[in-house]
């Protein structure tokens, strides 16, 4: 059954399906084979969220550890003007190689169509590219599979599979409309959830389930929790540990990510919810907000994506392309941009909640103590 969601998922936002795949090109100072002088251009979204820097950082440390130059570079807040204008001067300045995190991935067609007249492979890096053959591999994690952990976690804590008649209220938050990620990330936890809704084991009292109706412009926190006040107040949910207030009762908020997680958070506290009335909330990337929110009892879980991993892929996807080897890829037919499949390496996103944060995140060295309690 994934296989066929996923197929109607491609289907969905692809409109046209054109099997090619593109060789790696050589830029401008790669025909040597080796990493010495050879630049590579990075450009990411935003500092405003703690993902995007550790990504930067990860690469950058990686990068420079194997002997590249890096130009890196982030897009203001999420200013899309801004990146691209960022991307036409390392195009200009001759980089060898660009690793991008679209903000819009719809909006670099015709600046990517520059970097391929210059023979600049570019990788999408966990956001992919969509309307240009520009667009050489794609390195992400596994984002159908982020979203079956969020909807398995709420099938299991839920109890969803058991006999008994009881109904549980739920809402759904994803991300920004012009991340093609949602579709993954939400496609996978409906393919959890969305018998139960079908059945009414699970309802939506706002109505809310259409993915553009639940996305968060920019995964902007305070438009997750500008979004959950306004539905506080429209369906009357409340916490339900006085009964002598009457208010209905919220059971889950299924979270695409950890921005979206916080603000949902501030506003169900500031709505009167503590850590005995919260629902089941979960969350991706497991920041130190959302970690220090896991061990309040105001957020559940969050999936764990370990960007040093997927820096390490992105370097050695790089090695091969200047080396001209073979690139490292495991999928070469989930991800098609509307123009063609990208050939893509997907990294292992995994579950994070109360009982293993730490062996995950602080036994590894992803974080320290002080960082989590500090």
């Amino acid at each position: 059954m994934k296989k066929n969601l996923r197929k109607i998922l491609v289907a969905a936002v692809a409109a046209a399906m054109l099997l090619t795949l593109v060789a790696a090109c050589g830029g401008g100072g790669t025909g040597g084979g080796g990493s010495s002088g050879t630049t590579i251009g990075i450009s990411l979204p935003t500092m405003s969220l703690q993902r995007w820097v550790q990504d930067g950082d990860n690469m950058k440390e990686q990068f420079e550890a194997a002997g590249f130059n890096v130009d890196l570079q982030y897009g203001g807040e999420n200013d899309v003007a801004t990146q691209i204008s960022q991307i036409e001067n390392m195009i200009s300045a001759g980089v060898d190689v660009l690793v991008i995190c679209a903000i819009d991935g719809f909006s670099l067609t015709e600046v990517l169509a520059t970097a391929k007249a210059n023979n600049i492979p570019v990788i999408a890096y966990d956001r992919l590219i969509m309307n240009t053959d520009a667009v050489t591999y794609y390195a992400t994690f596994d984002n159908w599979k982020v979203g079956t952990l969020q909807g398995t976690f709420l099938e299991n804590a839920l109890n969803l599979k058991s006999q008994s008649d009881e109904v549980f209220n739920i809402e759904f938050f994803t991300g920004d409309p012009g991340d093609n990620n949602i579709h993954f990330f939400f496609g996978g936890a409906m393919e959890v959830l969305q018998p139960y809704l079908d059945s009414g084991k699970l309802q939506c009292l706002s109505g809310q389930t259409d993915i553009m109706q639940v996305a968060t412009v920019d995964w902007n926190p305070a438009n997750a929790q500008a979004r959950m006040e306004n539905l506080i107040a429209s369906v009357g949910y409340g916490p339900q540990h006085d009964l002598g207030i009457i208010s209905t009762p919220l059971n889950a908020v299924m979270c695409s990510n950890d921005s979206t997680a916080q603000g949902v958070t501030q506003a169900l506290l500031g709505a009167g919810f503590d850590a005995d009335t919260f629902p089941y909330i979960t969350g991706q990337d497991c920041d130190i907000v959302s970690v220090r929110n896991m061990l309040a009892g105001h957020q559940s879980m969050s999936v764990f994506k370990d960007t040093r991993t997927l820096a390490a892929n992105v370097v050695a996807m790089v090695k091969a392309i200047v080396g001209g080897t073979t690139v490292p890829i495991n999928d070469t037919t989930s991800y098609d941009n509307n123009v063609h499949v990208v050939p893509t390496h997907l990294s292992d996103p995994v579950f994070a909640d109360i009982n293993n944060w730490e062996a995950l995140l602080i036994d590894t060295g992803y974080y320290t103590m002080d960082q989590i309690t500090g």
